[in-house]
């Protein structure tokens, strides 16, 4: 039975790297992505250029009818297949002082965060027992960790994400499912790009920000075989900011 990857945010940023690592382990890779059709097909071509395969699914990870819709189609048209590797990777953040902070705000980052990882991992999970093998791999943060001021929304979906995984792990470990999480630092993606590296670095003990592929070789090693003995686990990117 052919086994696919399926990557959550995978058209820009970490998850485009994720999608290449996770392609190069010899997945046929499903990029998810909700609105940017052309960054997401120019991940497909750097997928099929490299030599691997990979098509693509669009549908918006907080919304629970189109995950299913779009899970039901895949699995209809792929008799033949399962998805055996999940990456958990899209989540957006709408940064604010709990005081001031709205509902939507909150409500928002929740769903995309932490709702999407219920929604989604239930969805697939069913596959991976019954054949014994799966590797759910859910991308945190530091946020989830540390807690940080501004995201208390962002660090609630982020810290929950990471109880999940730990439960989750103690659930399916039986089957030859692993469960883990690998929480980023400061990493240059669209999503710190209001940051100033400048202001930021000196609290790093490396001095600088971390790149996409540095968290990417992590997830994919945990996709990987060689991770088979590693389950329950959350593994910093952050370089040394908080240990």
């Amino acid at each position: 039975m052919k086994k696919y990857a399926l990557v959550t945010g995978g058209s820009r940023g970490i998850g485009r790297e994720i999608c290449m690592k996770v392609a190069a382990l010899g997945y046929a890779v499903i990029i998810n992505y909700k609105t940017n059709d052309e960054e997401a097909q120019h991940t497909l071509e750097m997928i099929l250029h490299g030599g691997g395969e990979g098509e693509l699914l669009k549908f918006d990870v907080s919304d629970p009818q189109a995950i299913d819709k779009a899970l039901d189609e895949w699995f209809e048209s792929h008799h033949e297949a399962y998805i055996a590797v999940l990456v958990n990777n899209a989540g957006i953040r709408r940064d604010n002082l709990l005081v001031f902070m709205s509902d939507a705000e909150w409500n928002d980052v929740l769903s995309t965060n932490l709702g999407s990882f219920f929604h989604i991992t239930r969805k697939v999970l069913k596959n991976m027992l019954i054949n014994r093998y799966g590797r759910i791999v859910n991308v945190v943060s530091l946020s989830g960790i540390k807690g940080l001021p501004g995201q208390t929304n962002y660090s609630a979906a982020k810290a929950g994400m990471i109880a999940a995984t730990k439960a989750l792990a103690q659930e399916v470990g039986r089957k030859n499912v692993t469960v883990n999480a690998v929480a980023p630092g400061f990493i240059r993606t669209d999503m710190t790009k209001d940051m100033d590296e400048k202001d930021f670095k000196a609290l790093i003990p490396l001095n600088r920000f971390g790149n996409p592929e540095e968290v990417a070789e992590v997830v994919a090693f945990l996709a990987s075989d060689k991770a088979s003995y590693i389950t329950g686990e959350v593994v910093s990117v952050n370089g040394g900011i908080y240990t």
